[in-house]
């Protein structure tokens, strides 16, 4: 029998919390794809493949840059080749679509040819930096994450002022979007979201223009056990002058599909969610 003297100097076993352990969705992270949908962007697409081949990542981790363009009308398909030829050493796939299908439809052709662990969508309009692909993977190497967003309204970095009521729908459309998957995003409409390939490719994605993320977020919201955080990143916003393209029926069709596959298709979404709780 332990004397009480033993017993005093028995250091009691301690136990990871269950919220920050590691869940079955996690995995190393050695490669990471960077999808670039781009349309009609020929005066950017140059320079945000340069910010990308430029941007470091923690090491091991190597990059693969899928651009994938929807049938620009302009030269961006011309000053891509002529960008390949002109770097031949850097790691990007390219792939054109005949018809213009929308922004959503370009990401669904770039997760399909994703050969990374992880992968995050890089805008070619210069509105979000390549160089801050680091904080988004730092909750994921660190284990506590397995999604990653990179929010435009929190953290200290720099945020270009632009339209008050632009803004102010952004933080509407979140708002509605929490509202209906009970997460409590503060950007839930941003461009960056670093997601691992072999999940978001079990998601049954529909929706092939801006509305993409909303149906993303919904689904996203579904899978249990899965964890989502927020980062901070800047934002370089540019003005519709200067060649913006999403426009407020866009906003309105990002609401009917946070209403669609959060309310209507809540058979087909909560059969979906099962199988995939049952594959993690």
């Amino acid at each position: 029998m332990q004397s009480i003297r033993e017993t005093k100097n028995i250091v009691p076993a301690r136990h990871t919390p269950r919220h920050i352990r590691r869940s079955n969705a996690y995995q190393p992270v050695k490669r990471l794809s960077i999808i670039v949908p781009c349309y009609n962007e020929a005066s950017t697409i140059a320079i945000i493949l340069d910010k990308i081949t430029d941007a470091e990542l923690p090491h091991p981790i190597e990059k693969e840059i899928i651009v994938v363009n929807d049938c620009s009308k302009d030269d961006t398909d011309l000053v891509i080749r002529e960008y390949m030829e002109d770097n031949p050493d850097a790691p990007i796939r390219y792939t054109r679509h005949e018809i213009n299908r929308g922004k959503g439809a370009a990401v669904h052709t770039g997760i399909m040819g994703a050969t990374g662990d992880y992968l995050i969508i890089q805008d070619a309009d210069l509105e979000y930096n390549p160089k801050e692909y680091g904080l988004l993977l730092e909750p994921i190497i660190s284990g506590d994450a397995d999604v990653v967003y990179g929010s435009r309204f929190m953290g200290g970095h720099p945020h270009r002022i632009l339209f008050f009521w632009h803004t102010l729908g952004n933080k509407m459309l979140t708002f509605f979007s929490n509202l209906f998957t009970n997460m409590n995003l503060t950007d839930a409409h941003t461009c960056y979201k670093l997601i691992p390939t072999n999940l978001i490719r079990q998601i049954p994605l529909k929706e092939k223009r801006f509305a993409f993320d909303a149906e993303l977020n919904v689904k996203i919201s579904t899978i249990p056990r899965l964890r989502v955080y927020e980062v901070g990143i800047s934002y370089y916003g540019r003005t519709f002058a200067e060649g913006k393209k999403i426009r407020f029926r866009d906003a309105l069709r990002s609401v009917f599909c946070i209403i669609k596959y959060s309310v209507f298709s809540r058979r087909t979404r909560l059969q979906w969610a099962k199988v995939n709780a049952e594959a993690l």
